[in-house]
């Protein structure tokens, strides 16, 4: 894999099918909003809707890593390698404060 093949390449067509679904989650929160559904029923389907979205997210973290950030490191560039792990970690950080 080449650094512009991003590393969840091999599994886009299970990425996309998750973001299908949590597009399906999202238009559903609308109409419960719009059904003036109970606050509690709609909390509880905004944590799903959450949670599927933080699924997905480390999901490709973890492509990252084992595809991007490992293939730098692999190749005995220390500086692509140091970038490689910074963006992992940068992106760490925003998971982390979501």
């Amino acid at each position: 894999m080449d650094s512009t093949t991003p590393g969840y390449a091999d599994r886009k067509d299970d990425v996309l099918k998750r973001l299908r679904r949590i597009e399906g989650q999202a238009r559903g929160l609308q109409r419960m909003v719009e059904s003036d559904t109970y606050c509690i029923d709609v909390l509880t389907q905004v944590s799903a809707t959450t949670k599927a979205l933080q699924a997905v997210a480390l999901s490709l973290l973890e492509e990252h890593m084992s595809h991007c950030v490992a293939d730098a490191a692999a190749s005995g560039d220390d500086d692509a390698a140091r970038e490689k792990i910074a963006e992992a970690s940068a992106a760490i950080a925003r998971l982390v404060k979501s």
